[in-house]
């Protein structure tokens, strides 16, 4: 076949998939949806799993946190990678990834296992996720268009954080693995779709893929997060071996960040970070997921394990944070206008501050009206926070950036994720087991296993039975609504430093 002959086949291909954009739109965020949700989904379902594989504390939040630290430093390899080979082959590859490690992990028998398998579920959910933004530029020709069909994925990877504590609140009363099975189904039905409906993109051998730079990205945050941990916990190793892994993977991140001015095609755009504008967005998103998916970890652990409420009914008690971020996101993009970014990222994280602080003034223990007005406002704010910061980020770059400073988005986002439960999970470890005093006929060992998390005490204190059982649980939670508070006063300081930053670093709009 000649090149004249190909070219028309290559435009009617074109116009085929330009005419279904929006079957594939719905096809790439429902994609998307599985990504995000899998995220959150194993913070309402924790006393269920600790009670069915007995993880230690440092096991429980990595079982919770390999997922987005293995998709952070992933998306912009995968995002490459996708340039250069084909974007759609890459979704249907991660999509079968996804699929296999769901079922790997719901039948997961060690906690082991189940990190193994939440982190395969990484590396096909970093595969699928870039892909599905370049794919709706490919599709979307019209300028407006495009904008409306951005949005509508910006609202689904934002909304999947919020929906993912709900989805495992209803699932986890069938069985915990069920939060996990659930993908399989659904991919079934998603595989055979994406391959009839998603586009081809050419291969670009011009486009090279540095694996050195992945190495460093990768290994950089992992040994940071591990380091991080360890310190906390001291599990695996000693303090200073903790200190040690943790600067290893911080010299691993500068090697990578000083490496790539020096690549034709680097993996990362560093550069945009010398805009100031653009850089106060990328940590606007990264501590507005940060406080999201952290507290949403603490907050559900408290209902079920503190208020004991059923795990459907926990979700159900956090079901207005994941309405009012909803209203946010709508909202937000009639107030950005009108009042601009500046005022709108920082008041949205200012909004979450003070939604928390009264949790430090009266407590929420019996107070629950107070505890749905706290949701209402962390959810607005942080949808309000990010929709902002995201907006920052793109206006700051330039259209031919543009692919870039996505990626750096999503890469803050998932980094957000896993960063805000592994520094909270951890400061929550380390005010907690301290302040678990030893209880009068639970032996040294048992402590020792209530010391982990609230979860273990609570598995420990049904094992113990009668009074004494009642007497551990009632000093580990109030060693938990201790820690909790803890962990709340460092996330209102942390958001209150960004809101008073963004406002001063931002110029007026």
């Amino acid at each position: 076949m000649t090149v004249t002959q190909a070219a028309p086949l290559v435009r009617t291909a074109d116009r085929e998939h330009t005419d279904r954009r929006w079957a594939i739109l719905a096809l790439l965020c429902l994609s998307l949806l599985l990504i995000t949700v899998d995220a959150t989904v194993l913070h309402i379902a924790v006393p269920a799993l600790t009670a069915a594989l007995e993880p230690s504390a440092v096991q429980l939040l990595w079982i919770i946190d390999i997922y987005s630290l293995v998709v952070a430093p992933l998306l912009i390899m995968f995002g490459t990678l996708g340039d250069r080979y084909g974007r759609k082959r890459l979704v249907l590859s991660g999509m079968v990834l996804f699929g296999v490690a769901s079922a790997a992990a719901a039948f997961a028998p060690t906690p082991l296992t189940l990190i193994l398998a939440r982190a395969l579920l990484g590396v096909g959910g970093a595969m699928i996720m870039p892909a599905t933004l370049s794919l709706i530029r490919q599709v979307f020709t019209d300028r407006r268009e495009r904008a409306v069909a951005l949005g509508v994925w910006s609202a689904v990877a934002a909304a999947g954080a919020a929906v993912g504590p709900l989805v495992g609140g209803v699932l986890v009363g069938f069985w915990w693995g069920a939060v996990f099975l659930i993908n399989v189904p659904i991919l079934l039905v998603l595989l055979p779709a994406a391959a009839r409906l998603l586009p081809e993109s050419r291969e670009r051998k011009g486009q090279p893929w540095d694996a050195l730079s992945a190495v460093l990205s990768v290994l950089g945050i992992l040994a940071l997060a591990f380091g991080l941990k360890e310190a906390g916990s001291g599990s695996l190793m000693p303090l200073w071996a903790a200190i040690l892994v943790f600067l290893g993977g911080l010299g691993l991140l500068v090697a990578f960040v000083r490496r790539q001015p020096r690549l034709r095609v680097p993996l990362l755009e560093v550069g945009l970070f010398r805009r100031r504008e653009f850089t106060t967005g990328v940590a606007g998103v990264l501590l507005g997921v940060f406080a999201l998916v952290g507290l949403q970890l603490m907050l559900a652990q408290y209902l079920q394990l503190v208020l004991g409420d059923s795990p459907l009914r926990a979700a159900i008690r956090m079901l207005p944070l994941v309405i009012s971020a909803v209203a946010g996101g709508l909202a937000a993009a009639h107030i950005l206008p009108r009042i601009g970014m500046r005022v709108t990222m920082s008041g949205g994280l200012g909004l979450v501050a003070l939604a928390l602080t009264p949790t430090l003034t009266w407590g929420v223990e019996g107070h629950p009206v107070m505890l749905a007005i706290c949701f209402v406002g962390i959810g607005f704010g942080v949808q309000v926070a990010l929709l902002a910061a995201s907006d920052t980020i793109m206006s700051s770059a330039s259209e031919s950036q543009a692919g870039g400073a996505a990626a750096i988005e999503e890469t803050a986002y998932e980094l957000g994720a896993g960063l805000g439960v592994a520094v909270l999970g951890t400061i929550t470890t380390i005010v907690y087991a301290p302040g678990l005093p030893a209880v009068p006929g639970v032996s040294a060992g048992g402590m020792d296993q209530a010391r982990q998390s609230l979860a273990a005490a609570a598995h420990v204190a049904d094992q113990v039975g009668g009074s004494t059982g009642g007497a551990l649980l009632d000093a580990a939670r109030w060693a938990f609504v201790n820690a909790l508070h803890t962990t709340v006063v460092v996330s209102v300081v942390l958001l209150s430093l960004t809101a008073v930053a963004v406002a001063v670093l931002l110029n007026r709009d």
